[in-house]
């Protein structure tokens, strides 16, 4: 059996589905045949039994053509009923049967055997029976037994027997046409199996050799015509979004190289050309002033610090968007994580003022992704702000605000605030990479929330971060503390 498993798997998909369509067919055709073969056969042997019945002699009839007598002992009959040219009858045989199984045939060519169906009637003289039973050339016959109760003080019945090759040629006949019928059914199932096979399978095929393609070239841009709504339809519309899809990631990770290239160009530039000032000092003996070189050791560091910032940013898009970044998801006091981000962003802007209105919110996020996010966000309200200007961070069911005072963002660029290396012309001369907002957009979409950038009343940004969350932490569960 599992030889044959094996081979059937081994068989392309076209042959299996005509196979199973033809075996299918074929069940279907023999149940079908059989049933149909079988009420034939009792709708025969049910008319015969009937032209058994209706053909009875006639008792009186009987009596004069039998030695009562003799029937205790050995049958013995005084003539046969005339046929009168009745077909129907001469084909037929007519016995007498008594209790103890003698017999004496009264009509026909020959004798049937006597059974005990037939002694039984005889002796109880109360019921009829039909059964088969064998005639004397061993041919079968359809036998109905009654008693002959005018005359119940012999104990006798009469049996009525016909042969039952008037069912079984038909029966043959039947039988032959139906292996015909099913045979042919067989083979057009097969047939029309195979043909479904090819024409249900052809987009199949388109599929194969699109995803061939694709393999082969790495041409993402292919797409599969889409008919209809069933399945394989449904299956093109995947591919079709699948490659879509891929492309989009690929000319994401082609823009993303692209701009990483343009944008580590421009540090590096300025990084080499002062390494060679120095070299060449070094080399020619000729000393920088100590202030010039003072200068160009602190342009070295400067650029090596937005070097690094600009890695560990590339880094950090870098990352799957399934937040896979091997960061535990815990419970975190959004209010105590803000509290932390607001204290490193005065660092970082001594001369500003930043108020803070935190109302207690517990969130479900990665602490240092949405740690690095909040910093990102205030580390930008830091950048515009004037000096001696004022921030204002506040959190209210889990709506974080944070809006400075700067010049703002024109109507026209707001956007592409959170594209990658995007970077407003107004602030390209300043400190950065253009990937903060971007950073700050994924993580806070990874934590379920959203983030807006619009322009403020009176002027100035507003930054609007909202998380799901609870005013009260998860029964059992300990809010990280931020680092």
């Amino acid at each position: 059996m599992n030889r044959v498993v094996r081979r059937f798997r081994a068989l392309p998909l076209r042959s299996r589905l005509a196979l199973l369509v033809a075996t299918a067919v074929a069940l279907a055709v023999a149940a079908a045949a059989v049933t149909c073969w079988f009420v034939v056969r009792n709708a025969l042997i049910d008319s015969l039994d009937g032209a058994l019945s209706s053909n009875r002699p006639n008792p009186n009839q009987v009596v004069q053509q039998i030695d009562i007598d003799a029937l205790a002992g050995k049958a013995r009959c005084l003539r046969t009923i005339p046929t009168r040219d009745n077909t129907d009858l001469y084909e037929q045989t007519i016995q007498i049967v008594s209790k103890n199984g003698t017999k004496c045939t009264i009509l026909g060519r020959r004798s049937i055997e006597v059974g005990p169906e037939d002694t039984a009637v005889a002796e109880n003289q109360d019921t009829e029976t039909y059964h088969n039973a064998v005639a004397s050339n061993g041919e079968k016959y359809r036998v109905l037994t009654y008693p002959l109760k005018e005359y119940p003080q012999f104990s006798l019945a009469v049996s009525v027997a016909r042969p039952l090759s008037e069912v079984d040629d038909t029966l043959d006949s039947l039988a032959l046409i139906l292996v015909v019928v099913a045979g042919v059914g067989v083979l057009g199932a097969g047939a029309a199996g195979l043909w479904v096979a090819r024409t249900g399978l052809r987009p199949v095929d388109r599929l194969t050799e699109a995803v061939e393609h694709v393999a082969r070239t790495e041409d993402l841009n292919l797409r599969i015509p889409v008919e209809g709504d069933d399945e394989i339809a449904r299956l093109s519309e995947s591919f079709n979004s699948m490659t879509a899809s891929l492309a989009s990631s690929r000319d994401l990770q082609q823009q993303l190289i692209a701009d990483a290239g343009h944008e580590l160009r421009t540090p590096l530039t300025s990084l080499r050309t002062n390494i060679e000032l120095l070299a060449r000092s070094e080399e020619t003996g000729r000393a920088i002033p100590p202030d010039d070189r003072k200068a160009l050791l602190a342009s070295v560091t400067a650029q090596m610090t937005e070097l690094a910032v600009l890695i560990g940013d590339l880094q950090e898009l870098s990352r799957p968007d399934t937040g896979e970044s091997g960061a535990k998801v815990q419970v975190v006091a959004l209010h105590n994580l803000t509290r932390t981000a607001i204290e490193r962003a005065r660092l970082r802007g001594p001369e500003l003022t930043i108020t803070a209105e935190l109302a207690p919110w517990y969130v479900r996020v990665e602490p240092p992704a949405l740690e690095r996010a909040i910093v990102n966000v205030l580390d930008n309200a830091v950048k515009f702000s004037p000096p001696r200007g004022t921030i204002e961070v506040a959190l209210d069911r889990g709506r974080l605000t944070v809006r400075d005072h700067g010049p703002g963002i024109p109507e026209d660029e707001l956007p592409h605030v959170f594209d990658r290396f995007w970077r407003s012309p107004s602030a390209r001369s300043l400190p950065g990479s253009g990937l903060g907002l971007s950073i700050v957009a994924r993580t806070v979409r990874q934590s379920g929330g959203e983030v807006t950038l619009a322009a403020a009343e009176g002027g100035g940004t507003v930054v609007t971060v909202q998380l799901p969350g609870a005013a009260t932490p998860p029964p059992g569960e300990m809010p990280s503390t931020p680092s």
